[in-house]
């Protein structure tokens, strides 16, 4: 498994906390890791066959759960604390996002209040006129929804 998908997983772990509205300084943690993991040169896979945990939490960002974490996606391609979170909130809520115009404050909103887990979802509860009834989304932002969620359905 690459740096980069290993560094998607943290994105996704921390944007999953967020929707959940968990310890802000937990999820930046997952962000920092994600950060540091996407920068990194070597392997990550390397690190962890030379080195173990010890070799991973040498690295900023890195401590002992992080660097479990790592070992555990490079063993299985993801980890406990990820499945857990999707089991929770579906992982296409996630998918909310790739919309122009929605961003993780407006996914918390979609999901907990209108219940929007997809795409497809968000789609029918557009086109019945529900944005209108989603806060702090004024004509233009909604018309910038429409059109992004248009594309992206098709």
């Amino acid at each position: 498994m690459s740096n980069e998908e290993i560094a998607a997983i943290f994105r996704r772990i921390s944007d999953l906390m967020e929707l959940r509205e968990d310890n802000p300084f937990k999820l930046r943690a997952y962000r920092n890791a994600a950060e540091v993991i996407e920068d990194l040169q070597t392997p990550l896979s390397k690190m962890a066959a030379d080195g173990g945990t010890a070799a991973l939490r040498q690295l900023p960002s890195i401590g002992e759960a992080m660097s479990k974490k790592i070992i555990e996606i490079l063993e299985t391609g993801t980890c406990k604390a990820y499945e857990d979170l999707k089991a929770e909130i579906p992982d296409s809520v996630l998918d909310l996002l790739r919309v122009e115009g929605v961003g993780l404050k407006t996914a918390q909103i979609l999901y907990h209040q209108f219940r929007i887990t997809n795409l497809e979802d968000f789609a029918r509860f557009t086109r019945g006129g529900g944005l209108q009834s989603v806060p702090r989304l004024g004509e233009k932002a909604q018309a910038r929804i429409r059109s992004s969620l248009e594309q992206l359905v098709r």
